[in-house]
């Protein structure tokens, strides 16, 4: 059964365009997966555990959907081998980094291990996330927190449009 997978992709290092064309290219190379839609890329401020930094490099962001039947573990070693061939190094929390892509959401399903949690914990309260979501899927549902829309309507009525993390 094919799943629709919502990948946020970011980068903040080197030449981040062409990292992101280069992930979603790899994207869409992942076996039994093809590419739906992918956002323009959004310009965002580093988001670091101290809270937004503009002294840092502006993140790059977008969102990609991916139709799969890969299960969503298999898509999560698929995203991290992605990552590492564009030189993800994981040096610190909501570090600097080449490439970052995080599965948002894998069709209705809810998962909470230790190793993948979907929906993407902190996807409902990232701008950087929603609004290229919403670009390329205007009826998006978050599954637990309701329409993508209204999310995103909600952060920025609250000023709490936020950077990348």
């Amino acid at each position: 059964m094919t799943a629709l997978a919502v990948i946020a992709l970011g980068s903040n290092l080197g030449d981040r365009e062409a990292t992101l064309v280069s992930a979603v290219g790899a994207l869409g190379a992942l076996p039994e997966s093809s590419i739906r839609a992918v956002s323009s890329w959004h310009g965002t401020v580093a988001l670091t555990v101290d809270g937004p930094d503009p002294d840092k490099p502006e993140y790059l962001n977008g969102v990609a959907l991916l139709d799969t039947r890969l299960d969503p573990f298999q898509l999560l070693d698929g995203l991290r081998a992605i990552e590492n061939l564009h030189g993800r190094e994981r040096v610190e929390r909501w570090g600097d980094r080449t490439l970052d892509l995080d599965l948002i959401a894998f069709g209705a399903l809810e998962i909470d291990s230790q190793q993948l949690q979907v929906p993407h914990p902190r996807a409902h309260e990232r701008d950087f996330v929603l609004a290229p979501w919403l670009e390329v899927q205007p009826d998006a549902e978050l599954a637990g927190h309701g329409r993508v829309a209204d999310l995103l309507a909600g952060l920025r009525s609250r000023g709490e449009a936020g950077g990348r993390g």
